[in-house]
């Protein structure tokens, strides 16, 4: 079949018990531009069983339209169900594009999605635009170890997928106002298309804050030397309400979890506030944190990548400028 009868972009609209996911939003925010700009409608892809609520939601968020397939088999994700029906959906309307969530659900059904449609699928996506000419898909991703980004295109086959890590792109302002077309199907799904049961969920309570979510980070790298010195980040971290994380070089060490790890093989954040201590700004890490608000770098060396893309570079020792930058802020405090 021609790639011109091909229309549309899809957002898979990632939900988990009732709650949509942040990376969800942010796809809509990218998918409502892209659709602007190559003239389509944007439709949000939601899997699930009584969320009609969150149906709603994805139309303040920027959709024009929802296709809500619902099931009892559907309230909790297996790969063969929920790639089943997308599957189904696509053959039968035909999207160009469909964009997915880089989490845990979403890297696990993509690339099964995708198998199944015979089509690509560009993996960790950091940017997405259209050409203009042609209207394919341009996905870039990192490449050779983050050495250089590669832009990839998939035109001989649709749907073009890709697949972003959260982070990455913003999400649009909700508009309550907004109206669109919300399709309630009914999701052709029985127990023998799914080969694995979902007998419980457990949720296990983890004291890790979400970095994703900081709106001040106080991040350190090979330049701390060791786990201790991160306590004098974290009291930095804690004066001016943030969290502390991580460059890969500090992960690896085993100063901080993997969960704090800002970067490309990490998280990429936003916040308003992004203070780097002993990291070099090699570019894994810049691609997961450049977009933030406001930078400070503070690194003995004034040639350090990281001093270029900073507002303000501090040229010291961080055991010395952090202590300083504690107790001023205190005192503005009082």
């Amino acid at each position: 079949m021609s790639i011109a009868a091909y229309k549309g972009i899809w957002v898979f609209a990632e939900q988990r018990d009732g709650k949509l996911q942040k990376v969800s939003l942010e796809l809509l925010g990218k998918g409502r531009e892209l659709a602007d700009k190559l003239g389509v409608e944007l439709t949000a892809l939601l899997l699930g069983s009584d969320i009609d609520d969150i149906a709603k939601e994805l139309i303040a968020y920027g959709a024009d339209k929802v296709i809500y397939a619902e099931n009892p088999l559907l309230k909790h994700f297996t790969t063969d169900g929920y790639a089943k029906v997308i599957c189904d959906l696509v053959n039968d309307i035909k999207p160009e594009a469909i964009l997915v969530g880089a989490s845990f659900i979403g890297r696990d059904l993509g690339p099964r999605v995708a198998a199944r449609l015979a089509t690509g699928l560009t993996a960790d996506c950091t940017s997405l635009d259209v050409d203009s000419e042609n209207g394919n898909l341009l996905m870039t991703r990192p490449a050779f170890g983050g050495n250089l980004m590669a832009t990839i295109v998939c035109g001989a086959h649709r749907p073009q997928m890709s697949t972003v890590r959260p982070g990455v792109f913003e999400k649009l302002a909700k508009d309550t106002t907004r109206t669109g077309e919300i399709q309630k199907v009914t999701a052709n799904l029985s127990e023998a298309d799914i080969r694995t049961e979902v007998v419980e969920v457990i949720k296990v309570a983890k004291d890790i804050i979400d970095i994703g979510e900081a709106k001040v980070i106080v991040a350190g790298g090979r330049g701390i030397g060791n786990k201790e010195g991160f306590e004098i980040l974290k009291e930095l971290a804690d004066t001016l309400e943030g969290t502390v994380a991580g460059s890969r070089a500090a992960i690896d060490n085993g100063w901080l979890d993997k969960a704090y790890q800002v970067g490309q093989t990490g998280k990429t954040v936003r916040p308003n506030l992004y203070i780097a201590c002993g990291i070099s700004g090699a570019i894994q890490h810049l691609a997961g944190m450049q977009d933030s608000d406001y930078i400070i770098a503070i690194n003995k060396d004034a040639d350090a990548s990281i001093m270029k893309v900073a507002d303000l570079a501090i040229v010291g020792d961080y055991k010395k400028v952090i202590p300083e930058i504690i107790a001023q802020v205190k005192e503005m405090a009082n």
